[in-house]
């Protein structure tokens, strides 16, 4: 019989291997020990449940990257809580929809956003705790440190459910937020059930297993630079956990470069996660203009999901450190291992090509499976351990999730093409694909040409709407310093990359293209800001 996987039970049974002195968070110059992690999250999670909550109940994470995210995701899980991420740059009505949506009764939130919380708490009767972080003078039932340090400190000793939920809120590119709810036995077998599949090492079959490959294994250390309350950051922080290693985060607002190197360098940081250019590149600015200052000898895998990571970044790195694995993950909230790509110092790849995953196939909007090397583009798919589907939104679950031809699917909205050895060509999501003069373009192919050249930092494409084009393809782009926008010169550039009707017929500069802190986009922006240029 298979162990029903529950993330609370796993790290309970981590928690009597680890040794306790070792490091189980560190934020900043702050350490937290296994042995505090455990008796911290063990009482959160007993109080959690004696002040009103519920096994099953949603519990909504409000706050940066800190300690206490890491600490509160793990009480959750042993209370049987479902963990509901929230955008800590939502403005108040998105704060009300989302906690309202997902039918939160806990929310836990930094002392920072305090404010906001006043604003909207009369409007959310179904919250009964609002748990402070940080915070002072607050009535210590509500205060997150007297939560943490009230009580013995034990294992609650509770029945726990394979079907216990945890849910991944992800804005997309239109409409509101949706809840992606992931079983934990779906989540956990999709992450790789504990295996190693790179080592050749199958996931094991009981929990006994699990920890003797732990045991036998070296602990990570892995620096989430990526918001937790996003899934590449999120997921990163979780893996350090339940393989009984540590979660390393940066005591800073936004992204800093030199910090996340510093962090490599003191805490010998094994592996890190990033989302593409917009982590990698300021990283690589760094270390190219502070040769030998920082070492990433500890370090042996980036990996990276969301967003586009160009080869030449990728090469820069491998130049600091040769013995680097570079993974780019081809994944979405709703869909894990559609496909991957490797680099190393001997293995190159091209941006946005990657190998299937073995149970990832490429449809057409007909749900026919597209033929390898006939250049018809199509929908990318992956069956396996899914999501059972939206929070509270049937029709949208049922288009994203087809069955086809017996087996259910999940169907973000990526499109690619299936090229002649099976590798896949990504072309972007199609919610945000350009239709001009009749032709399909997706922004990603657009933005990655324009980023080739040597003045370009990033770039970002939108279509706006056009009399003679349908939409016209425009740019922004983001320059490095000491470069001006030659618009000529960059149009004849990209050329070089791409056929003439993907050109961009308008290039516009801006001296921030201010992506969110996990490396998204915002189009919505964007957009405005190339219409307000154009004139529309």
């Amino acid at each position: 019989m298979t162990f029903a996987w529950n993330y609370g039970d796993i790290l309970d049974g981590v928690a009597t291997i680890v040794p306790v002195g070792q490091a189980a968070l560190i934020h900043g110059s702050r350490q937290t020990s296994w042995s505090a992690f455990t008796m911290r999250t063990n009482n959160l999670a007993r109080n959690l449940l004696a002040n009103g909550a519920q096994p099953g109940d949603k519990i909504a994470f409000y706050m940066r990257n800190c300690a206490e995210y890491s600490e509160a995701i793990a009480a959750a899980f042993k209370a049987g809580l479902t963990h509901v991420n929230v955008n800590y740059r939502y403005i108040e009505n998105e704060l009300v929809y989302l906690l309202d949506n997902s039918d939160a009764t806990v929310v836990i939130y930094g002392a920072e956003f305090a404010i906001q919380v006043e604003k909207i708490r009369d409007r959310l009767p179904l919250v009964k705790q609002w748990i402070e972080v940080s915070g002072k003078g607050c009535d210590p039932k509500n205060e997150y440190e007297s939560l943490v340090t009230q009580g013995d400190g034990k294992a609650l000793g509770i029945e726990r459910s394979t079907d216990d939920m945890l849910f991944l809120y992800t804005g997309g590119t239109t409409g509101m937020p949706k809840g992606v709810m992931w079983r934990h036995a779906d989540l956990w077998a999709a992450t790789g059930g504990g295996g190693d599949p790179a080592r050749g090492v199958p996931p094991p079959q009981d929990l006994d297993g699990y920890l003797r490959l732990i045991e036998a294994g070296e602990p990570p250390v892995n620096l989430a630079l990526p918001p937790l309350m996003h899934g590449t950051g999120l997921l990163a922080s979780i893996g350090a956990m339940t393989h009984g290693g540590t979660t390393v985060t940066l005591d800073s607002k936004n992204f800093e470069a030199k910090l996340a190197l510093q962090a490599i360098d003191d805490f010998g940081v094994t592996a890190t996660s990033i989302v593409g250019d917009a982590f990698a590149r300021p990283m690589l600015e760094v270390l190219n203009s502070s040769p030998g200052k920082y070492s990433l000898a500890s370090l042996r895998t980036i990996t990276s999901s969301g967003v586009m990571w160009t080869s030449e970044i990728k090469a820069g790195l491998l130049k600091h450190q040769s013995e680097l694995t570079l993974s780019d993950r081809f994944a979405s909230s709703e869909a894990l291992g559609m496909g991957g790509s490797i680099m190393t110092k001997d293995a190159s790849v091209e941006v946005a090509k990657f190998v299937l995953g073995p149970d990832t196939r490429v449809f057409t909007e007909e749900y026919d499976e597209v033929v390898p090397g006939s250049g018809v583009s199509g929908m990318v798919a992956v069956k396996g351990p899914l999501p059972v589907g939206y929070y509270k939104d049937q029709e949208k679950t049922d288009k994203t999730f087809p069955v086809i031809q017996g087996d259910r699917y999940s169907m973000p909205g990526d499109w690619a093409i299936v090229e002649v050895d099976g590798s896949l060509t990504l072309l972007g999501r199609g919610s945000n694909c350009i239709n001009t003069a009749g032709e399909k373009v997706f922004p990603e192919e657009v933005e990655e040409a324009l980023k080739f050249h040597e003045s370009i930092a990033d770039a970002l494409v939108v279509g706006l709407a056009d009399d003679k084009w349908g939409q016209a393809i425009t740019a922004v782009v983001q320059m490095h310093e000491g470069y001006e926008l030659d618009e000529v010169e960059l149009k004849s550039y990209t050329r070089q990359h791409l056929a003439a009707y993907k050109l961009p017929k308008n290039i516009f500069a801006k001296a921030d293209l201010e992506r969110a802190p996990n490396g998204k986009a915002d189009y919505p922006a964007i957009k405005a800001y190339a219409e307000k240029m154009a004139g529309k």
